[in-house]
Formats: C-alpha cells, sequence, structure tokens
C-alpha cells in the first residue's frame, strides 16, 4: 500500500505542479506559433500516458497485493491487449510526429520576400551582417579575418562595400519582415536563440546553415546560444530589438558599411597630441594614470579596445549609470572628440608614449590569484596581454586599482546595465566568478606579477612556483587592498 500511496502522489503532484508552475514559455513574438503547437500536443500526449500509466500502476499495486490463501495466474499471451496496446502506442506515435513534421516543411522553406541577414558565432559574443541598399551580401573569407577586418570581407567585392556590420552589439530587425538568418562560425559549434521568436539553428565551422522567421512584436529580446561552446557559453548573450519601419530605417542608416570600414582614417600621432591635452589632465601627460582623479593608466592598451570605450560613452553605455560617478566624470571629456579622425589621433598620440607597468598597489596571496585566473585567462590570455578575438583588453602592466574597482562595477552591473551592451553584460557574468573582495584582489595582484614580468608574446601559463610576493609599500592611501594583509 504505501508504494501505491507514494506512486499517486507522484502522479498527482505532478499534475498540480504542471498547471501551477511559474516556469513557462515566454510569450511568443514571431509567426511560429506552430511550434508551440507542435509542443503542446506532445505535451499533451504525454502527459495523459503519464497518467494513465501512473494510475494503472496504482491500481495494479493494490489490486493485485499480497494476501494469505491467493495465488498470482501466469498468462503470458493476450492478443487483444497487444492490439489495443499496438493501436494506441502508434496513434501516439503520430499525434507526435506528424505536427513537427508539417513544421519543420514550413520552417525549411524561406519565403521569397525575406531578408537575408547574416549572423556569425564565436567565443563567446555574436556579430551581425546586413546587405546594404544593393540588396545583396558581399562575399567573405576566413582567411581575410584581422583585427580591422573582423567579418572576412573581400575588399575586391564591389557588393560588399554597402554591407552594414555590426560587431558585437545589438541586431535590430524590421517588424512583420521574414527574416533568412544566415549561420557562421568561427571556431566552434554554436546555436543561435531567441526564445520569443522559437526559432534555433546550429552555427557549424566551414559550413552556413539557415533558419527562417518574421518578427511580430517589437521589442527588446535576449539572443542565447543554445549549445554547449566552452567556459564562456553562460555569458555568450546578445539582444535583438524589433522596430517599427521609421526607427529600423533610422538604425540602418546610423550604422557603418564596410566601405566605412575600410576608409577608417589612419591616426596621426603628430595631430592626436594636441588632442591629447584635455586627456593629460587627468590621465597624465604620459598616459601614466593618476589614482587621485581616478583616471587609469592608457598606454599599452590596444587600439581597438581604447576606440571601443570612447564609442561607449558616446552611447551612453558607460557614463550614464547614476553609481558610476567617475564614468559621468569621462562621458563629456569623450564627447571633445568629436569625429572618428580626432579619436584616432589621439589613440596614436597614446600609443607612441613609453610604456611602463603600472606600480602595484594592491597585494593578494598571488598563487590563489593564479588559480582564479584560469577563468579569466580564456579571454584574456594566459599572460594577461588581451586579445582582440574575445574583444578582452590587456590587464598585465595596467592600473591594479582600476582593474579592482571595474570588477566590482561589473558585480554590481553598473558597468554593463544597458541591455544594448552586450560585450560589458559579458563581463557581469564572468565577474560573479570572484567571491568578495579578497578573491579580487588575489586576482589582481597576480595580474600585477604577469606586468612584472612583461610576458606578452605567448599564451604560456606563468608558473606560479617561486613567483615572490606582491607587496604595496608605495600604495595610495584608499586604494582597494591597501589594508590588506601584509
Amino acid at each position: 500500500m504505501t508504494t501505491a500511496i507514494v506512486l499517486l502522489i507522484v502522479v498527482l503532484g505532478s499534475v498540480v505542479f504542471n498547471m501551477l508552475s511559474p516556469w513557462w514559455f515566454t510569450e511568443i513574438a514571431s509567426n511560429w506559433g506552430n511550434i508551440d503547437f507542435a509542443v503542446f500536443v506532445t505535451f499533451w500526449i504525454c502527459g495523459v500516458a503519464f497518467i494513465l500509466v501512473g494510475l494503472f500502476m496504482v491500481w495494479a499495486i493494490w489490486k493485485y497485493r499480497r494476501r494469505e490463501g491467493q495465488k498470482a495466474a501466469y498468462e503470458p499471451e493476450n492478443k487483444r491487449l497487444e492490439w489495443w496496446l499496438t493501436i494506441v502506442t502508434t496513434i501516439g506515435v503520430v499525434g507526435m510526429l506528424a505536427p513537427g513534421l508539417i513544421v519543420w516543411e514550413e520552417y525549411v522553406h524561406v519565403p521569397d520576400d525575406a531578408r537575408e541577414v547574416e549572423i556569425t558565432g564565436q567565443q563567446w559574443s555574436w556579430s551581425y551582417r546586413l546587405p546594404g541598399e544593393d540588396g545583396r551580401l558581399g562575399t567573405v573569407d576566413a582567411r581575410l579575418i584581422t583585427v580591422d577586418n573582423p567579418f572576412g570581407m573581400d575588399p575586391d567585392d564591389p557588393y560588399g562595400q554597402d554591407d552594414v556590420l555590426v560587431e558585437r552589439g545589438a541586431l535590430h530587425l524590421l517588424k512583420d519582415q521574414p527574416i533568412k538568418v544566415l549561420l557562421r562560425s568561427k571556431d566552434v559549434l554554436h546555436d543561435f536563440y531567441v526564445p520569443e521568436f522559437r526559432a534555433k539553428m546550429d552555427a557549424v565551422p566551414g559550413m552556413v546553415t539557415y533558419m527562417w522567421f518574421t518578427p511580430t512584436k517589437t521589442g527588446i529580446y535576449e539572443v542565447l546560444c543554445a549549445e554547449l561552446c566552452g567556459i564562456g557559453h553562460h555569458t555568450m548573450r546578445g539582444t535583438v530589438i524589433v522596430d517599427e519601419a521609421d526607427e529600423y530605417e533610422a538604425w540602418v542608416a546610423s550604422r557603418p558599411t564596410w566601405g566605412d570600414y575600410a576608409a577608417r582614417p589612419v591616426g596621426d600621432a603628430v595631430a592626436g597630441q594636441a588632442g591629447y591635452v584635455v586627456c593629460a589632465a587627468c590621465h597624465g601627460q604620459q598616459g601614466e594614470g593618476l589614482f587621485a582623479l581616478n583616471a587609469p593608466k592608457l598606454t599599452g592598451q590596444s587600439a581597438w579596445y581604447m576606440r571601443a570605450q570612447i564609442d561607449a560613452y558616446k552611447r551612453g553605455f558607460r557614463g550614464t549609470h547614476p553609481e558610476d560617478e567617475y564614468g559621468q566624470q569621462m562621458a563629456p571629456m569623450a564627447a571633445t572628440l568629436f569625429d572618428e579622425a580626432a579619436v584616432e589621433n589621439v589613440i596614436a598620440y597614446i600609443q607612441s608614449l613609453p610604456d611602463e607597468p603600472a606600480p602595484a598597489t594592491i597585494e593578494g596571496d598571488v598563487e590563489r590569484g593564479a588559480d582564479l585566473y584560469r577563468g579569466c585567462a580564456v579571454c584574456h590570455r594566459a599572460d594577461g596581454s588581451g586579445s582582440s578575438g574575445t574583444f578582452a583588453p590587456r590587464l598585465a602592466g595596467m592600473s591594479d586599482w582600476y582593474l579592482a574597482r571595474q570588477i566590482v562595477l561589473f558585480q554590481e552591473h553598473v558597468r554593463g546595465h544597458d541591455r544594448k551592451d552586450t560585450l560589458a553584460r559579458q563581463m557581469t557574468f564572468m565577474s560573479k566568478q570572484l567571491h568578495g573582495q579578497d578573491a579580487i584582489n588575489d586576482v589582481v595582484a597576480y595580474i600585477n606579477e604577469l606586468g612584472r614580468q612583461g610576458r606578452f608574446a605567448s599564451n604560456t601559463r606563468v608558473a606560479r612556483d617561486g613567483i615572490a610576493a606582491v607587496t604595496h609599500a608605495d600604495a595610495p592611501a584608499g586604494a582597494p587592498g591597501a589594508e590588506r594583509r601584509p
């Protein structure tokens, strides 16, 4: 009897949980209601089968329980029962498969009026490419991918000059316009998935896959990677924004094309020296950074990263959160670089300045920091030199107090608060791996050690054995970690 009661509780509890559970499908925002229907049919068929089988087991256990004076009857065959089970099972299987086959037939046949959008996945971000006014995507080649050509565009293909490029940003789509998505991968297997659209498809290295859908509701939606793709898989998020026609056309007009990328002005260090005067007031004459003014070291940082951060300030991704007081100070300074040439000139001048490791101001357990840094090394490289491929800046040799502060800002969502700032939001997830200020200080102390050793030429992990303890005898008053253990 106990077994029968437990089974009955399991069956009834499962039904009640299913009816009252808050975890259910997100509200659909595309044309794929048929996919929901196919899933619901499967749920109902499996649910009814579960209830019937469960209740039958309860009844059988109760009716045929052991009792004195009764013997079991052995019946090896029952043709009537076998026919009924075969027929019912066949109906159930057909009922589950038929809706899915019908939906799949629709899924692989793209409407003639669908617009193409190319989506490229890489560890751990999404980039997008849309055809320009000619309505045709240019050719790409993985062998052409560089820091300045992240999409691998063929410079000799005239059809690619007006292609609209969105590198690791938010993708905008036009409401009620069928979209054919072409999927590529730069490294490993990924899967592009927006829960509200229901549609998903693998991005496979070395080939182009596709799917299609029609966005039906305006709004901001989150992109997920639905295929385990490495340690940062959970951070591989993106943003899709569905617009009305006016907003969509304005966004497309504001985005750079491949022709704009190729025509980006070359920075002039001489001209940039004059523009750097404003920066020098906080960051120092030699770009060495000034703790007293909360301005980090700039020299040695990658041009692509400085360019992206200036753009983030201009677009309001940084310096707009009410708790980001230092970011609010930087935002108007970034605005003084009023055009792309001014930005490139200042960056060129900064890169012409001597690069000396910033003084260590934070003490921590270097050996523990080396273990904690393993997760950071996946993007920032084992030597802390950074990587444009994962859009991770250089850490080694930079201002340690600034690194510690930024980790806290990421953890508190002061940085990465804007849903469209996909890369900063990615870092908010990774920063949660460091629990407490001690862990942050330990990692930063290890990064300091990398900066002093200056190992930026390879990805070889620095050996932990024999690393000297980090001291902070010259730490500025109030610097993060200045009160740590001696």
